[in-house]
């Protein structure tokens, strides 16, 4: 699993390039040294750090069905991950698919290391989903895929202790976990790590 920091460190020129975008301190809250995870960029701005392939759809579908370039794919050029869509009819659709399917691979493959000094420091973005420690998001929403994120960072900073994560994120344990269900390979990640550590696997 890749993480942030290598990224940054592996370019210089893609390190300006973030701090630079005025979305980081928008999202990022009170803190001005944590840098922003990559899901939080727009789509103009994750595109510019993306290779687009446009390709043509395959399978059955009559004569035209594979006259017109549809399908999509994504090469996130500083990691490396990438994503496709093919499904939908129009290449704006399957762009907007694309672009959310590879902000989970984002969200679920690239981890920050940077160190949090509070538990005050939490993106305007996850506080205007907690109500009184709830989590309300829907995981097919543009924004589950950054909250995610934040949330798998915030775990790794506490050894992946739940509680601790939840404390600092300012919502319950059982909101968290119910978060992280929501994305089966998260739920398996967040696991596996546990017991890496020796910490009993949650149910």
């Amino acid at each position: 699993m890749a993480t942030l920091a290598e990224w940054f460190v592996s370019g210089e020129h893609h390190r300006e390039t973030i701090e630079d975008r005025s979305l980081a301190q928008f999202h990022l809250g009170q803190s001005t040294g944590y840098l922003m995870h990559p899901c939080f960029l727009s789509e103009d701005q994750l595109l510019a750090d993306c290779t687009t392939i446009r390709q043509r759809r395959s399978g059955p579908g009559g004569q035209h069905r594979n006259k017109v370039e549809t399908a999509i794919r994504l090469e996130h050029r500083p990691s490396g991950l990438t994503a496709q869509a093919s499904e939908r009819r129009s290449q704006a659709e399957n762009l907007k698919e694309a672009l959310f399917r590879l902000r989970l691979e984002l969200a679920l493959n690239l981890r920050s290391n940077e160190p949090v000094a509070t538990a005050e420091e939490v993106s305007t973005l996850w506080m205007s989903r907690v109500r009184t420690g709830r989590m309300a998001v829907n995981p097919g929403h543009a924004d589950f895929p950054a909250l995610l994120a934040e949330a798998l960072d915030v775990l790794q900073r506490v050894d992946w202790d739940h509680k601790q994560a939840a404390e600092r994120l300012r919502i319950s344990p059982s909101q968290l976990l119910k978060l992280i269900k929501l994305e089966p390979r998260a739920w398996l990640l967040l696991n596996t790590r546990r017991q890496e550590r020796g910490l009993h696997p949650l149910a």
